[in-house]
């Protein structure tokens, strides 16, 4: 084998803007919903930024992880907001570890039942996705536009290799758009 900076570029990029879209996004947003305010322009110019340098290397997912995220941020993690910062420390911790064993967690998860791995990811995310739910279905204005953005997403689409993370938050935004221009009272009475 030998290094091609345009093959590399041509999966670096697809990557990196995956990874801007379908992570940091929704992460960012956990975040939000959870009451936590982020800087989030300097976050996402960091993050941004040091992907797209580290990108052609092969290091194309520095970001704010969404599920990782919302596990940490969780009340669930600690219920004192101030502490949950320990949760994160100790993901990053089992994340080391996860590279470092990869190959044997790999041959464990292969061997389990798929529906195990479903039912075990479902049940970390439990708390999470009601309490989203909940914020994203709270106002009334917004509702529609938040159940088409969960539809989109839950549906699992893929278009031009872009995960329905990122369809979702377009169909969801581009529902809030129409629904609201269309909901708005007329100016001439």
């Amino acid at each position: 084998p030998h290094f091609s900076f345009a093959q590399s570029l041509s999966v670096a990029v697809p990557l990196f803007l995956v990874t801007m879209a379908s992570q940091n996004a929704p992460g960012v947003a956990t975040m939000k919903a959870s009451g936590y305010q982020l800087p989030v322009s300097p976050l996402m110019i960091f993050t941004g930024l040091l992907a797209l340098l580290l990108s052609p290397f092969g290091v194309y997912s520095i970001c704010i992880a969404a599920i990782t995220a919302a596990i940490c941020q969780s009340p669930d993690a600690h219920p004192d907001p101030t502490r949950r910062w320990l949760a994160a420390a100790a993901a990053g911790v089992f994340y080391l570890l996860a590279g470092w064993f990869g190959g044997s967690i790999t041959g464990l998860m292969v061997a389990l039942p798929v529906s195990w791995v479903q039912m075990l990811a479902g049940l970390a995310l439990l708390s999470t996705i009601s309490g989203s739910l909940y914020q994203a279905l709270t106002h009334e204005s917004e509702r529609d536009a938040a159940v088409i953005a969960f539809l989109v997403t839950a549906s699992g689409l893929t278009l031009m290799g872009i995960g329905s993370a990122f369809w979702g938050l377009i169909a969801g935004g581009i529902g809030y758009a129409v629904l609201t221009r269309t909901r708005r009272p007329s100016l001439s009475g």
